[in-house]
């Protein structure tokens, strides 16, 4: 469905006189944008028509909200880019940042590139009519986005917090960077299950209505998706770029803890997903994989859930370029390496870019939110023109 184009400025403002256009008084009808103009369209993609014997009719449902932004004076890079967050907030925050700085969708339009923001299905401009299979669940509290997110250091979790300084503001409630972060924050599907399946299908169709290899950047849960999305249409893809990925095989990690091996939860019994993908040999029940854990769990180093030996691979998800990037002062720091060592065990060639690797320090989780998020983007936009 195709409903408008448009050309568009976005979000962070420049000051005119004496006037503050710093966050969210860049609203003010005196606030210049000072980004460059782009044309906008916006669909609905992928989804069906479901009966609803309650109502002798039909619904659409698993549709997924897409927005299509091009430079306005044309595009100039061949392979488009498609932004997936966790839905926490909804893919606008790919737009601007808390303080309104510009966000990596601007940044990368005026690079040259395509860009498709998604919402992924039943959050935010993909929510569903079907509430009974949607069910939905808080997203985060102020406790949970001071402690994983913005200001991490305060509690001294895990040794790398202390070093986070990148957010901006102060990182509790009562800044308004803090408040305008929460303000955005809105209610995630508890059934898993669905959404992967929706994701699968929405985002292969509409990576096959593109029509050109696209590059996926993915944030924290949002990583799930174009890993399903690997296994499907592999073709499709030309890389996928995951920023701290959050479908750490088998189980939930947080930073929140100084005792070792709390802040876990099981989960995605498919070690990367909670639904079916792949394998070889092939498994037809997630229960089939065989785990052992790995490592001794510390607040600074988190023990692996690892397949047992010989481990199943993953022919399709192998078939896509595959790069991890991590803040140095973030919860991932600690547990991304199970991400890694996983895929590589399954057959998947990976690249882990450490930031504090190659010179950048402070950041938290939110990578693509905090002040130096536009050097970060550059460190994508490096990697994609090296493969």
């Amino acid at each position: 469905m195709h409903w408008s184009s448009l050309i568009l400025t976005f979000g962070a403002a420049a000051a005119v006189s004496n006037h503050s256009c710093i966050g969210t008084k860049a609203v003010s009808a005196n606030c210049q944008s000072s980004e460059n103009a782009m044309v906008r369209d916006f669909f609905y993609i992928g989804g069906e028509y479901v009966y609803e014997s309650a109502y002798s009719s039909s619904i659409y449902s698993d549709q997924m909200y897409v927005e299509k932004l091009v430079r306005a004076t044309g595009a100039n890079e061949t392979n488009p880019i498609v932004l997936i967050n966790a839905g926490v907030p909804s893919g606008a925050a790919w737009l601007n940042t808390p303080d309104n700085r510009k966000g990596w969708a601007s940044y990368f339009v005026e690079k040259g590139y395509i860009v498709y923001i998604v919402d992924i299905t039943s959050v935010a401009r993909s929510s569903q009519e079907q509430i009974a299979i949607y069910p939905m669940k808080i997203a985060s509290t102020v406790t949970i986005t001071e402690d994983d997110y913005t200001a991490p250091q305060l509690i001294d979790p895990y040794p790398q917090s202390v070093n986070h300084t990148q957010w901006p503001g102060n990182g509790t409630q009562g800044d308004p960077y803090f408040d305008a972060f929460m303000a955005a924050m809105i209610p995630l599907t508890s059934n898993t299950t669905s959404q992967e399946l929706s994701m699968r299908s929405a985002g292969c169709t509409l990576l096959s209505m593109i029509g050109i290899e696209s590059y996926i950047i993915s944030h924290s849960a949002g990583a799930t998706y174009p890993t399903l999305m690997s296994d499907q249409c592999p073709d499709l893809i030309k890389g996928n770029i995951n920023l701290e990925p959050g479908n750490t095989p088998f189980q939930n990690l947080v930073g929140n803890s100084t005792v070792p091996a709390v802040g876990y939860s099981a989960a995605r019994a498919c070690g990367l997903t909670a639904t079916l993908v792949e394998y070889d040999p092939p498994i037809t029940n997630c229960s089939q994989l065989e785990t052992v854990v790995v490592g001794v769990d510390t607040p600074g180093n988190r023990s692996c859930y690892m397949q047992t030996s010989p481990a199943r691979q993953l022919p399709n998800i192998a078939k896509v370029p595959y790069v991890a990037i991590t803040g140095a002062a973030s919860p991932h720091i600690t547990y991304d390496h199970c991400t890694i060592a996983y895929l590589n065990q399954a057959g998947v060639a990976t690249d882990w870019i450490k930031l504090g690797d190659i010179g950048i320090e402070g950041n938290g989780h939110f990578l693509y939110l905090e002040k130096n998020n536009l050097v970060i983007a550059g460190v994508v936009k490096q990697w994609i023109k090296e493969n």
